[in-house]
């Protein structure tokens, strides 16, 4: 029997759910949020699409204690409207009402009793998924964030956009912060199997600059981002399910930085498998490093788990 369990129902947890329900993915779901209205309604919703599906998933709701034998836990809790498009804050606008969150969540999955793997979606995504790992005390290993995977989606998408092909055929990473920090490491880009540097006439810093600003593009028109976002958490899990020993970017944990940070790894059963070092470039290697060094600093200066009472 396969079981996950949710944390925040807004519109990415609210999606990550109809995901996992209308795809069959799991047999058990709990669905945890503060707002009792909202989670009894996002029951009930998924609970009436259930006769018109060829699966059946029990829902379990608002109860910690049946997290204890979940395999995986997707937190999505947040605050959408805390996010100002035109402010230089970007995720950030979501910090201090985030890590209030995880300061009153992390004891209560630990609690539990909760065994399984943690991926993180809570903006900004590094930062929480770090101070998550800090609050629960579970091995880094078992805690990671999406962090870079939807900003490489982009990445994909708007290179396969300029190379005209299918942005499937683009491989390679956007690492460091999912937000402004975040770069295309370009010397691990190729399309079609051919190295970047092999198209001539693209413009690879607007390149960047678009996947950077992918979320709020989508935001100017709708106000908040769930169908990708909430894609790429439950793509996460699968592999962790399947054991499916997947490379990807996410938000893990490098000893090298001291805090989590966007860049390929390997997920499996027992959540981060291994960290993929790549040889990038100087300028790349020196933008990883700053980015890590901004996460860790917001990081440090949070209630750390020895001061929480």
């Amino acid at each position: 029997m396969r079981k996950y369990g949710v944390i925040g129902l807004g519109q990415v947890g609210a999606t990550v759910a109809y995901t996992l329900v209308q795809q069959g993915i799991v047999d058990e779901l709990v669905l945890i949020d503060h707002d009792e209205k909202l989670a009894q309604a996002q029951k009930l919703d998924l609970d009436d699409a259930s006769p018109r599906l060829a699966s059946t998933t029990k829902i379990i709701l608002n109860d910690y204690s049946a997290l204890a034998d979940a395999e995986v836990l997707i937190v999505a809790s947040g605050n959408i409207k805390a996010i100002d498009m035109n402010s230089s804050k970007g995720r950030f606008g979501e910090y201090d009402s985030n890590q209030a969150i995880v300061r009153d969540i992390a004891p209560k999955i630990v609690a539990s009793g909760f065994k399984g793997i943690l991926i993180d979606i809570m903006n900004p995504c590094d930062v929480m998924t770090d101070y998550l790992q800090r609050m629960t005390g579970f091995p880094r290993n078992r805690v990671f964030g999406t962090g870079t995977f939807l900003d490489t989606a982009r990445m994909q998408k708007y290179v396969g956009q300029a190379t005209q092909t299918n942005g499937k055929n683009v491989a390679g990473y956007v690492y460091g912060e999912h937000g402004n920090s975040q770069f295309v490491a370009w010397s691990t880009v190729s399309v079609n199997g051919q190295p970047i540097k092999n198209f001539d006439g693209l413009d690879l810093k607007q390149l960047e600059e678009d996947a950077r600003q992918g979320a709020f593009a989508v935001m100017e028109g709708k106000h908040y981002t769930n169908f990708a976002i909430a894609t790429c958490g439950v793509r996460l899990a699968q592999a962790v399910s399947a054991d499916a020993k997947l490379a990807c970017p996410v938000s893990a944990f490098d000893p090298q930085f001291g805090t989590y940070v966007g860049m390929p790894a390997v997920i499996g059963k027992n959540g981060i498998e291994s960290l993929i070092h790549l040889d990038l470039t100087a300028d790349e290697q020196a933008s990883l490093k700053s980015s890590a060094e901004f996460i860790k600093s917001k990081v440090d200066v949070l209630p750390q788990p020895d001061a929480v009472k």
